[in-house]
């Protein structure tokens, strides 16, 4: 480290994982490790141009939530309660006890309920206005999630979601930092949720050219950084962590298990789907978390990469890491595990790098055979590297050309 004092340290107490990599910290921690991908054929895609996604193994909603409270969500706000649910038992808080007009929640989102949306847009043209349910309103819209978290847990503060596409998880990460850091709040539930798998969300991504056509060999489709990649693999989940200030958390004796030390955000203000070649964007919001948390780029160890395995956005990450950070840090992208989880993608990158701090280990990157001459990075790929992690970061870019970067240290 610099020896200079940090301006702000923000403590993760919890941490709440629901993704394709399984249910739960522990089930995440060794199938990323692992470096073997989860995309499997999804029947109820069948007659779609890509029907292989990443979803979550063996999630039951009913049995997780209740059979009645399951019944009143869409997917996506189940995720994100089960995760949140772990978070908070994971950070040793019980919300009776709390006050909660000082607790937040941040969530980042970008599809909302889509695949309530459909389902009832399909009963109406089937059946007439009068079928629609009467809960569509308070089932899909983007805002719920973050709304049902805070009823279950009796969060009365500072409540919203944000929506900034691949970067919403990242992006809510770093809001509750600075809602900490203002001192509107004492504990913030921040992180981010998506599902999104439906056929009409699916078709528009294959036909925009974002999406992986590997159909003839679903596992080997998310390769990120390799020379044969031909774009993402699509995923599902939710990843929630419990953010305190790091003197708090250490007064009340809590295990920390990183710190979220500094965020950076920006606009490519370029195109609505592809990177800005030159990286402008992300490089401002890289410079401004490493600003933010007084890090010189030489102490970076890992990089948790954006790393989509679409063609451009790799190269140009790529170049981005070289350019700011040079060929030290070890990097990995978890999508050739998971797939790309859109508005829950920053928020489990974040925690995988929380973990790659905890443990000292940097996961591998999935299906990187031959890793594209364009990437001279070194990215970790085979078998996890054993690396003594001090100082990570973390980077989502999404549509639109909206960028979040996060900065993840030891405590």
């Amino acid at each position: 480290m610099t020896g200079r004092h940090r301006r702000f340290e923000v403590a993760v107490t919890g941490l709440g994982l629901v993704t394709p990599a399984g249910i739960g910290v522990e089930a995440n921690w060794e199938t990323i490790c692992a470096g073997e991908s989860v995309a499997r054929i999804d029947e109820s895609l069948a007659g779609n141009p890509v029907d292989f996604v990443c979803r979550v193994p063996d999630f039951d909603a009913a049995a997780l939530l209740g059979g009645r409270k399951a019944a009143r969500l869409d997917r996506v706000n189940q995720l994100a309660l089960v995760a949140a649910r772990q978070a908070l038992v994971d950070a040793g808080f019980d919300p009776t006890d709390w006050d909660g007009t000082r607790v937040g929640v941040v969530i980042g989102n970008s599809f909302g309920g889509c695949a309530t949306y459909e389902k009832e847009h399909a009963a109406f043209l089937e059946q007439g206005p009068q079928i629609v349910s009467p809960t569509l309103m308070v089932t899909a819209p983007v805002n719920m999630s973050a709304g049902y978290i805070a009823i279950e847990c009796q969060a009365t503060g500072p409540n919203f979601v944000v929506s900034t596409a691949c970067a919403s998880g990242a992006t809510a990460i770093g809001l509750a930092r600075q809602l900490l850091e203002s001192r509107m709040c004492d504990i913030v539930i921040a992180g981010g949720t998506e599902s999104f798998l439906t056929r009409t969300t699916l078709a528009s991504l294959t036909n925009m050219g974002a999406m992986s056509r590997r159909r003839d060999d679903p596992a080997a489709a998310s390769r990120p950084f390799d020379v044969d990649r031909d774009g993402f693999v699509a995923g599902e989940g939710a990843a929630i962590l419990v953010l305190e200030r790091a003197a708090d958390a250490r007064a009340r004796g809590a295990r920390i298990r990183a710190n979220i030390s500094g965020y950076g955000s920006s606009a490519d203000g370029f195109h609505a789907s592809r990177p800005d070649p030159q990286g402008g964007g992300a490089e401002r919001a890289l410079r401004a978390a490493l600003a933010d948390a007084l890090v010189e780029p030489e102490e970076v160890a890992h990089v948790n990469a954006h790393g989509t395995s679409t063609p451009l956005n790799d190269v140009t990450e790529s170049r981005l890491i070289r350019r700011v950070l040079g060929d030290r840090p070890a990097v990995t992208s978890t999508k050739g595990v998971i797939g790309h989880l859109i508005g829950a993608a920053g928020a489990a990158e974040a925690a995988y790098a929380v973990l790659a701090v905890q443990h000292g280990l940097v996961p591998p990157t999935a299906n990187l055979t031959s890793q594209d001459p364009q990437i001279e990075v070194d990215v970790v790929a085979k078998a996890p590297r054993g690396l003594a992690v001090d100082v990570a970061v973390s980077n989502s870019f999404g549509f639109g050309g909206q960028n979040a970067v996060l900065v993840v240290t030891a405590p």
